[in-house]
């Protein structure tokens, strides 16, 4: 029998998904391979004792940071609320940075990032993370090269992934490449879900964020195109009605804002339109034009590029309960 250790971290408050998730992932290899491969989980506190998950679950590990810990195959750190109480503890930080140089993986699910940050193992690394957690990343680890649209990254024998589900990504990935992709393909079956999801974790979050300070010029031009989102909005029609040029509004804008005008305008756009595709029931077309743009087919090229999946896709995997729209000569859904 082949048989592969993994060790995950448990810490007051951690994200129970991010345990469970993979943990029933792995436990199918056993039964889809007749008991002929299996995944070893071991759980391992960072306290002496039971450990409280942020769902109020506890759990008993097997054993914690102050016992003798065999050389484990791979070592995964959940996320959780609680990741941030631990990022200035230097026992949980020494036992990582121990296991990092034993280790044939190590992996981070969520936010559980930040753990390998404060030990400095993200360094020079590229790794993904909760959208929501991005920024801070960033800011807190800037040797990290942060990719926040991702749903997993392997950089080396480095993995990180993005929020809470994206677990069961890294799982079966870690499944691909220990016993192939068909027994993968098998366990995420089993699982119901995608082997590999279509599309990006911005088709999850908000693009836009208002970063400009609150009163001021940018913040009006942000104001004013979200407004006016069903407008043809270019670069020089926007500079035309601030009364500037072209050039000096696109370096203003970038300067103040983070982000090039060009950028905020078609995530405006993408924003505006994936709410109308999740609350009604408008035709594609119908939503190309409030949303200001040309057809039908530049939505779809834009929305397909930012997000990795099409406008359509979309709606039938967020849209609420509305009436299907009704496809037409003059105006097919896609």
């Amino acid at each position: 029998m082949r048989k592969i250790s993994v060790a995950v971290l448990l810490f007051p408050r951690f994200q129970m998904l991010d345990l469970a998730g993979p943990a029933d992932a792995f436990a199918e290899v056993k039964v889809l391979s007749d008991g002929q491969s299996e995944y070893e989980i071991h759980t391992i506190g960072t306290t002496r004792g039971p450990v409280k998950s942020a769902s109020g679950v506890t759990m008993m590990p097997d054993r914690t940071i102050f016992d003798p810990c065999p050389r484990f195959d791979t070592v995964l750190v959940p996320g959780g609320l609680g990741v941030f109480d631990i990022l200035e503890d230097s026992t949980v930080l020494d036992w990582l940075a121990v296991q990092s140089r034993s280790c044939r993986r190590l992996g981070a699910v969520c936010n559980g990032g930040f753990a390998l940050g404060a030990a400095r193992l993200l360094d020079g690394k590229t790794v993904s993370t909760h959208w929501m957690d991005a920024a801070r990343m960033a800011s807190m680890f800037p040797r990290a090269v942060i990719e926040p649209d991702r749903i997993y990254v392997k950089d080396g024998m480095l993995y990180t992934t993005a929020g809470v589900t994206a677990g069961i990504d890294l799982s079966l990935a870690l499944i691909e490449e220990d016993f192939g992709k068909k027994m993968a393909q098998d366990v995420a079956k089993y699982l119901i879900v995608y082997l590999r999801r279509a599309g990006r974790q911005s088709q999850f979050s908000p693009l836009l964020e208002m970063q400009a300070d609150v009163g001021s010029d940018v913040t009006a031009i942000q104001e004013y195109i979200l407004k006016h989102i069903h407008v043809r909005h270019t670069v020089e029609s926007l500079a035309r009605h601030f009364n500037m040029s072209a050039r000096n509004l696109s370096r203003v804008f970038s300067k103040k804002s983070g982000v090039t005008l060009i950028s905020f305008l078609n995530d405006a756009r993408i924003d505006a339109a994936r709410r109308l595709l999740e609350s009604t029931d408008l035709s594609i077309k119908e939503i190309a034009g409030r949303c200001g743009f040309e057809n039908r087919e530049s939505l779809r090229r834009l929305f397909t590029r930012r997000l990795e999946i099409g406008p359509a896709d979309y709606r039938l995997r967020f849209r609420g309960n509305v009436a299907e729209p009704k496809a037409t000569s003059a105006a097919r859904p896609g």
